[in-house]
């Protein structure tokens, strides 16, 4: 039987905090796109291991097809494509969206937020979002995840990674690659980010947390979770 789905609220469509994410990613995309287009070149040898698990879990669940939240260039979802698993990215910034349909036209990307996402219920066989819950505020983490868990299939698995470090914290920045922006980074345990999923309904299943390597300032954490129940396969 499927869990029964938790009784978050929801987000409004148009949270002031999507609107200045949107237009912040709209001005840097250019940049942004040249300094992390490398990915899986560029990454941690760790980091591409636990990618590599996740499309290993998420293939049990295929043809359902994978979304990447927040795919920014879209190298990740590229990545995820080569691991042949049905794949698509969604993006906040509709800039960010067309320079990755640009780089990667055989593939498929939508402007969208995770916080409200445009899909029935029960029909992704996973999801990966690397690096963008980052820019969901704290009490919005919760409802946040109660959507991942209302469009995943049972048993269907989500990796999520991010910086953390000791203590929750919150950064505002106003310029970034010599762009003027509106952007908050919340930095949070993986402790707390845990705890979001367990209430939004989702099992954690792994974590693991690296330290800092070359320019990084913080670790990095990644959590593996799972929709609960079985996948029709094992019914």
């Amino acid at each position: 039987m499927t869990a029964e789905k938790p009784e978050i609220p929801s987000i409004p469509e148009y949270a002031d905090f999507l609107d200045a994410t949107r237009a912040s990613y709209d001005a840097i995309a250019p940049a942004y796109t040249d300094h992390f287009s490398d990915w899986p070149a560029d990454s941690h040898p760790l980091d591409r291991s636990l990618v590599t698990a996740f499309a290993e879990l998420a293939r049990e669940h295929a043809p359902a097809p994978v979304a990447d939240l927040g795919s920014g260039p879209g190298s990740v979802t590229a990545h995820l494509d080569a691991l042949d698993l049905p794949v698509f990215g969604v993006d906040l910034s509709p800039r960010m969206v067309t320079l990755a349909r640009r780089a990667h036209p055989e593939l498929r990307f939508h402007v969208g937020s995770m916080t409200s996402l445009d899909l029935p219920d029960e029909t992704l066989g996973g999801i990966i979002a690397l690096y963008s819950i980052i820019h969901v505020p704290d009490d919005h983490l919760t409802a946040t995840f109660a959507e991942f868990h209302r469009v995943l299939k049972p048993g269907a698995p989500a990796l999520l990674a991010f910086q953390t470090g000791e203590t929750e914290d919150r950064l505002h920045l106003t310029e970034r690659f010599g762009q003027e922006i509106a952007l908050d980074y919340y930095w949070r345990t993986p402790d707390a980010v845990a705890d979001a999923l367990t209430k939004a309904g989702l099992q954690l299943q792994a974590r693991v947390l690296r330290e800092p390597q070359g320019e990084e300032k913080r670790p990095r954490a990644f959590l593996l979770a799972r929709e609960p129940g079985a996948p029709a396969s094992e019914r």
